[in-house]
């Protein structure tokens, strides 16, 4: 007998891109529309939450239209509602939630709400049909840096997670002190091309009683304080070659850490998710090192690696398999950690 097949409506509104998709099956992108808000963000140097919160109440009965449209289906033929509740920013999480709840209330559909890191790592398989778990996955944002072993759909184990700044977080600090503006990570990794990686070394943590976990303040700061000390001595600041080794430095902790994951589990597989999973240097030298070792490499396309629906929509189809269904009081949870449930 043919399966069914599972048509998903998916919506993010996590931070500060309104985003929706229509996913079918879960592996096949039907439509994904994305509204960013960097524009707007771009004058104050970094995302101002209200803001963020009032745009997406603009736009989101637009991105919905756009997604639908585009996918050339009505509401009536989605068999579910899929939102990001949590972690995000709990204004811009709540228009999304608050939007899911209603358009499932009016259609009758089942309500799936989704885990944003979940969806980031589901991101991986949208391009990647032969990727199933187990699997190891590093994902790195503005937001998180997590080294996720996969065991299976809808099941994950944290291996190791930032103790303070994330990845994305340090290059957007970095690129301020630089004089680059927000957003960082590309303007770090652009002007990167033009320096010398080795020549600042900047420092490594290394968390004695966690090898897994990561910790980007100390490096942020140094990169402070070395162009604070150039300025003081009278000495020439080469920015390029800052962000060269900054990133340089960043890049080497991430490889380093999911090198060794991959040793000690034994997997075979290795995937990058999150915004920050969009840099050509992390993803060449992950490469590279996965190579090395005979593991295949994923990563998905940088549209796909920033802030989207259609990951969200992947994701809800393997917790929509599992029978995971949500009610009208679904909430918005700022701070959900990974594995759990509302």
């Amino acid at each position: 007998m043919e399966e069914k097949e599972i048509t998903i409506l998916a919506i993010e509104s996590s931070c500060d891109e309104t985003a929706a998709a229509v996913v079918r099956n879960g592996r096949f992108v039907l439509s994904n529309i994305i509204a960013s808000q960097i524009a707007l963000h771009k004058q104050y140097g970094g995302v101002v939450p209200e803001l963020a919160s009032r745009k997406h109440i603009e736009k989101i009965n637009q991105v919905i239209g756009e997604a639908l449209e585009a996918a050339s289906l009505s509401l009536k033929d989605m068999d579910a509602i899929a939102v990001t509740y949590g972690p995000g920013l709990v204004g811009a999480l709540l228009v999304g939630v608050a939007e899911a709840k209603a358009i499932a209330y009016a259609s009758g559909k089942p309500l799936i709400g989704v885990h944003h890191i979940e969806g980031h790592i589901s991101a991986n398989y949208i391009e990647n049909p032969d990727l199933e778990p187990p699997f190891l996955c590093l994902v790195v944002s503005g937001g998180h840096t997590h080294l996720v072993k996969v065991n299976d759909y809808g099941s994950y184990e944290i291996l190791g997670r930032t103790r303070d700044d994330a990845a994305g977080e340090a290059f957007d600090k970095v690129a301020r002190a630089v004089g680059l503006g927000y957003p960082g990570g590309p303007r770090i990794e652009k002007l990167a091309r033009e320096g010398d990686p080795g020549a600042i070394h900047f420092p490594r943590a290394k968390i004695a009683d966690a090898p897994y976990d990561f910790s980007f303040s100390g490096v942020k700061s140094a990169v402070l304080n070395y162009i604070n000390g150039c300025k003081m001595k009278g000495e020439a600041i080469v920015e390029a070659d800052i962000a060269a080794s900054f990133q340089y430095a960043v890049t080497q902790v991430l490889i380093d850490h999911a090198m060794m994951a991959v040793e000690e589990f034994g997997l075979d597989q290795f995937a990058i998710a999150g915004g920050v999973a969009a840099n050509g240097t992390l993803r060449e030298g992950m490469r590279r090192a996965c190579e090395k070792k005979g593991i295949r490499f994923y990563h998905p396309s940088p549209i796909l690696c920033t802030d989207n629906a259609a990951m969200i929509g992947t994701a809800a189809y393997y917790e929509y398999l599992a029978g995971t269904r949500h009610g009208l009081d679904l909430n918005a949870i700022p701070n959900l950690k990974l594995g759990e449930r509302e």
